[in-house]
């Protein structure tokens, strides 16, 4: 019986010391039970008004992004389309600089051309004078040729109104209809553009 006292006596001394060897080192049973208790508790689920919220902006910064991404589309297009514009203004006004002061040159070379082709060339007294004349007009000529200036290819082609400006007709029965048979004046071209259109004659079949 004496015994069962004794190891009675050590038991609660040993739970005692143990509750003691706790609080020493900062150990609180019930805040210990209550720290474990939060640790093991789910985490909070976000409430679906909130989910929605979020989506919605979302979709709404996707939308403005696309929008944002065409305005930049369409000013990178213009801002190509006024460089090949500005581009192509100037090779024009290169091109075309000198068309007011051809039109004005091009009675000389008429005049020029008349009067070699209307002089005698059997005439000794004219020749040198003849000579000269055709070396002014192969100078002008030349000048235009360095400008993009050319003369229009009219006889025996057939007649276009485009390149072509028929002062009357002819029946020809050498050539088929609406030929130019004659040439009255020189029509040119300045590059692609038309400067001057050809006076001609243009045939008819005889009726």
């Amino acid at each position: 019986m004496a015994r069962r006292k004794t190891i009675d006596i050590q038991s609660k001394d040993s739970d005692s010391n143990k509750t003691n060897q706790h609080q020493a080192a900062g150990g609180d049973p019930e805040m210990s039970s209550e720290t474990i208790d939060g640790l093991e508790e789910p985490m909070v689920e976000q409430p679906a008004e909130t989910l929605d919220e979020l989506k919605t902006e979302l979709e709404s910064v996707k939308k403005e992004a696309q929008e944002n991404y065409d305005r930049f589309l369409r000013a990178s297009a213009e801002l190509d389309n006024l460089r090949k514009r500005t581009a192509r203004e100037k090779e024009d006004f290169r091109k075309f600089a000198v068309e007011n002061v051809v039109k004005e040159l091009l009675p000389v070379v008429d005049n020029l051309e008349r009067a070699i082709h209307l002089s005698d060339s059997n005439d000794q007294d004219v020749a040198g004078l003849v000579k000269g004349v055709d070396l002014v007009l192969r100078d002008f000529l030349k000048v235009f040729d360095k400008f993009g200036v050319k003369p229009i290819e009219s006889l025996e082609k057939p007649f276009d109104p485009t390149f072509h400006q028929a002062v009357m007709q002819e029946e020809s029965p050498d050539q088929p209809n609406n030929t130019v048979i004659s040439e009255l004046q020189k029509g040119y071209l300045i590059h692609d553009r038309l400067l001057r259109p050809a006076m001609v004659v243009v045939s008819r079949i005889p009726g």
